[in-house]
């Protein structure tokens, strides 16, 4: 049942046309497990009315909901139809692939990813990049980090939305949204959490001092940068979160996100008696999860298949582990150990990029090759979620080709366009 029917009840009036309520993103994205906790949904009520729950960590109304439709319309497992946020390109040619605009109307944008929007999809410059300055406590190379140093020293940006680690000694190696305004903040925050932070949320920049018209760069997962580029597709009257700051999406490449008491409290630290005080680094390399102590030693070093279950299950349904709407897009795979893949994907990408060249490394790309392996196996996985529920040990469809002629054969629809 419907939670605005009690309003006719009370008042008497039948319900508009084309309302949702934030009830219904509650039960069919929330409640149904299926968050993927980046925000977009608190960001984009122009109401304030959605918040962030003390207990669960996750969306709730802290007010009464109006009925606008917004958070469910970028929602990325609500109504937004996420791939039509996709740039698309043709087949690369000697002077690499032709950028083109994309066009959210386009009846032909499919989640498949196929052309226009093949490969790596729209590419400017690709590089494999590493910080020209050692750095400990960084992840890659360190090239996200010198990045937004470099954007910081010139003016281009006030502050990066980052996640940096909790200041709770009883949440050890959890990441938490904030804001770096200095190289130092940014240090801080640099390395990996694989937490979602609710990172969008944050957009509410009321406690941080940064002036009427702020310019920041966005570090986050690709679902989040799907979020930010559907609001900023359609302008409405914003509440208090601050979605038209935002002035560069960095996507850091994803398969999946991890609940946070699930992967380190209960698989390292209880099960696998992983000491946390004496942890440098936790990463994910060649389909591994890689704990390694201060020391050297390593306290983990298993497939990540055996940490599947405590990933978020909305994760499964994702097929942008390469960030394509992102300006630009950066990981490990597809580079050497010690070395960052970026994929350049706008001008807007491209001026950033130039501006921290000084500081960084910068060689040709190791192996792209990878990069589409990953992104078709990714697409397999969100294929096949919607087909039955995710099972990490049950077999892929082998016949990529066929399940997506089959998929695209049926009247299920994957996802809600845009309104």
């Amino acid at each position: 049942m419907k939670r605005y029917r009690l309003r006719e009840e009370m008042n008497g009036i039948d319900e508009p046309p084309g309302k949702v309520w934030f009830w219904e993103l509650a039960a069919g994205v929330i409640d149904a497990d299926r968050c993927i906790q980046c925000g977009t949904c608190v960001a984009a009520c122009p109401s304030n009315s959605i918040g962030i729950s003390e207990d669960r960590g996750l969306p709730e109304l802290v007010k009464m909901c109006t009925g606008c439709s917004l958070c469910w319309d970028f929602c990325p497992r609500g109504g937004l139809r996420y791939e039509a946020l996709w740039p698309p390109s043709t087949a690369a040619g000697d002077e690499g692939p032709e950028v083109v605009r994309s066009d959210a109307s386009d009846p032909y944008w499919k989640i498949t990813g196929g052309p226009p929007a093949e490969g790596l999809g729209a590419v400017v410059e690709r590089y494999a990049v590493r910080s020209a300055t050692r750095t400990d406590g960084v992840q890659d190379g360190g090239a996200v980090s010198a990045l937004l140093i470099a954007l910081l020293a010139s003016g281009d940006i006030d502050g990066a939305l980052v996640a940096k680690p909790s200041s709770d000694p009883e949440e050890p190696w959890k990441g938490v949204a904030t804001v770096a305004r200095t190289p130092a903040e940014v240090l801080e925050a640099s390395g990996s959490f694989y937490n979602q932070t609710m990172a969008l949320a944050e957009l509410d920049l009321g406690r941080y001092q940064l002036g009427p018209n702020p310019r920041l760069a966005v570090v986050g997962t690709p679902c989040e940068v799907q979020g930010i580029r559907a609001m900023q597709a359609r302008r409405w009257a914003t509440g208090a979160h601050r979605v038209d700051s935002v002035v560069l999406t960095i996507a850091l490449m994803c398969t999946k996100s991890f609940d946070y008491e699930g992967l380190i409290l209960r698989e390292l630290k209880d099960k696998r008696r992983v000491d946390l005080d004496r942890v440098a680094k936790i990463d994910v390399i060649d389909g591994k999860m890689i704990v390694e102590y201060r020391d050297g030693q390593l306290a983990v070093n298993e497939p990540i298949k055996n940490f599947h279950h405590t990933a978020l299950k909305g994760c499964d349904e994702c097929a942008d582990f390469l960030g394509r709407s992102a300006d630009i897009s950066m990981g490990s795979v597809g580079s050497l150990s010690g070395w960052t893949s970026v994929l350049i994907r706008s001008e807007r990408g491209l001026a950033a990029f130039e501006r921290a060249r000084p500081r960084l490394d910068v060689r040709a790309l190791d192996d792209p090759d990878a990069l589409v392996r990953l992104d078709k196996l990714d697409k397999r996985i969100a294929f096949r979620s919607l087909e039955r529920p995710f099972d990490p040990d049950g077999p892929l469809f082998v016949d990529y080709e066929e399940h997506v002629r089959h998929y695209e054969a049926s009247e299920r629809r994957a996802v809600v366009s845009l309104r």
